[in-house]
């Protein structure tokens, strides 16, 4: 992913032209469903099955999604860690700090930059979301199918790191703590990626 340059850094003035930010929350959102769609795998150790002789084997190999997920868990830190390089535009800086967890709130003013950097973001929130939600079910699959073979306190870390996500969620959390909680999780679930990769059978 590119790294662009924080929101109204370049050599703009206050009086140059500037235009209305989209809604925060969507790039934030996203964000954070792609961190729940890696933390799901925690329900896998309860609601899985044992592999059948007629069940279709998976596509990918079990060490290709794992390196490809952690890939993603390193996608999505540095994500939320723009999102907190850039205050103005998704870290809750002025008007919006207090708003809580919702569609509707309102952008700030930015120049030119600051629109394309909200719009790279956004384009990468999307890939990692896609990539998150793949990765993390060829991981699953490869646990049902005992290619992994991880400790049941690994899979409650990962049904920790869900409940923390559903508590932003219920708690309409504010713009700030969605993203500074995003950031954490990111890297938790980076740490717990590349504990479940001890695990894979060879």
């Amino acid at each position: 992913m590119s790294k662009p340059e924080e929101a109204g850094s370049g050599t703009q003035d206050e009086g140059s032209d500037t235009r209305l930010a989209p809604d925060p929350f969507t790039a934030v959102l996203p964000a954070l469903s792609a961190l729940g769609a890696i933390a799901s795998i925690a329900s896998i150790n309860w609601a899985g099955q044992d592999k059948t002789p007629e069940r279709a084997r998976a596509r990918r190999k079990a060490g290709t999604a794992l390196r490809d997920l952690e890939t993603c868990c390193m996608g999505l830190v540095e994500i939320f860690r723009r999102f907190q390089r850039n205050p103005k535009l998704f870290a809750g800086e002025g008007a919006s700090a207090a708003s809580p967890l919702k569609f509707g709130v309102l952008g700030t003013r930015v120049p030119a930059d600051g629109a394309r950097l909200f719009q790279q973001l956004v384009n990468d929130v999307a890939s990692m979301l896609v990539l998150a939600a793949q990765n993390s079910f060829d991981v699953m699959c490869a646990v049902e199918d005992g290619e992994i073979e991880a400790p049941e306190e690994l899979f409650f870390a990962f049904g920790e790191a869900q409940e923390r996500l559903n508590k932003v969620i219920q708690g309409r959390a504010t713009l700030k703590v969605s993203v500074d909680t995003g950031l954490e999780l990111a890297e938790r679930l980076l740490q717990l990626v590349r504990e479940l990769k001890k695990h894979r059978k060879e």
